[in-house]
This record gives structure tokens, sequence and C-alpha cells, in this order.
């Protein structure tokens, strides 16, 4: 039986489990959409929310315990800051898994997993930033 057992363990150790969605929840916060496999995104959807609702306790705990998971202190500042500020008034449900069809290869059932009220101008900001700046660094390199 498996009374009192809960979440998926998606095949999986659960020290990759743990690293796994550590992982997909700084992506989450940081584009504000993924796109990853449905069980994935229901269970990241448990873990995402649990991280708003620290950013909006605000205090240093909630911070500390919100750095020692995600690993990410730009993820940590956007999750306090913008974040918490958008969701000040909402009591819950701060993410939305649509489903999207099946992946090519193996027929997986495909979601797309993201923030409600997301910025449309944060998915691939920090790519875009990088990209930039690695061109201005290479005109700098051949104004040399």
């Amino acid at each position: 039986m498996r009374h009192r057992m809960s979440g998926r363990k998606l095949n999986r150790t659960s020290t990759h489990r743990s690293a796994m969605f550590s992982n997909m929840a700084v992506s989450l916060l940081t584009h504000e959409q993924i796109e990853t496999t449905l069980p994935k995104a229901k269970e990241l959807r448990r873990v995402a929310d649990k991280m708003v609702t620290l950013g909006k306790r605000g205090n240093l705990h909630a911070r500390r315990q919100a750095l020692s998971y995600l690993q990410d202190e730009t993820a940590v500042q956007k999750l306090f800051g913008a974040l918490a500020d958008r969701y000040k008034e909402r009591p819950g449900g701060y993410t939305r898994v649509m489903k999207a069809g099946f992946r090519y290869g193996d027929a997986a059932p495909m979601a797309i997993i993201e923030l409600v009220d997301r910025d449309p101008e944060a998915k691939g900001a920090a790519d875009k930033a990088r990209v930039i700046a690695e061109a201005e660094a290479a005109e700098a390199a051949e104004a040399e």
C-alpha cells in the first residue's frame, strides 16, 4: 500500500530528483516558462509554489532556505524582489501546467509550465543579454 507516500519517483534516485527539481525551479523562476514532460511539470509545480511562498515571506530565514534549495543567487533575488511583489495578494496557485502534445522521439506527453501573470519579456532575456555581450566583445577584439 502507498498510504501517505507522496510524489513521483520518475525513475531517478532521490539525489538526482532533488537536483533536477532544483535546476528546473531555477529555470522556471528565471524564464517564467519552461517546457518539460507532463509528470515532471506536475511535480515541479509543488516545488515552485513552495519557493514563491518563501519569497512572499521575505525574511532572512526564508531567503536562506530558498538559497539552500535553489543554489542560484540571481534566481533568489528575483524571487524575493519582483516575484514576491507580483504575488503579494495571491493566496496560492502561482504556476500553470498546460499540455503541449507529445514528444517526437518517444511520444512522451509534454507540458508547458509557467508562472501565472508572467512577464513575456523574461523568457530568454538572460540568453539575449549574453549574445549581445559576446557580439560586443567580438567587435572590441576586431577593433584592436
